[in-house]
């Protein structure tokens, strides 16, 4: 083997490695953004269950307000009504 034969295979060697070295670092590359992704996306899910039951809990708590509340009026229109019959009675009215 002459000297440029011998120069270019090692440069061909030099390449190969090159190549070889940017394919794993673009593939632990690959694998940080992979991680990443699916810590966001675990991240997300556990916040997603979170709003679910923060939403429960308040459509629990307004649809016991909205009941109490009509009960309130319902009590109220009772009485009302009560006691504008029984009025004259009471007051002499």
């Amino acid at each position: 083997m002459s000297t440029s034969e011998r120069d270019r295979d090692e440069d061909i060697r030099r390449l190969v490695r090159d190549l070889l070295d940017a394919q794993r670092e673009q593939l632990a590359e690959s694998r940080r953004v992979s991680e990443r992704s699916l810590e966001l996306q675990e991240r997300a899910i556990v916040q997603q269950a979170e709003l679910r039951r923060l939403y429960r809990r308040l459509v629990l708590v307004g649809g016991s307000l909205v009941v109490v509340l009509l009960a309130v009026f319902v009590y109220l229109v009772l009485i009302y009504y009560l006691l504008a019959g029984w009025s004259r009675y009471l007051f002499g009215v």
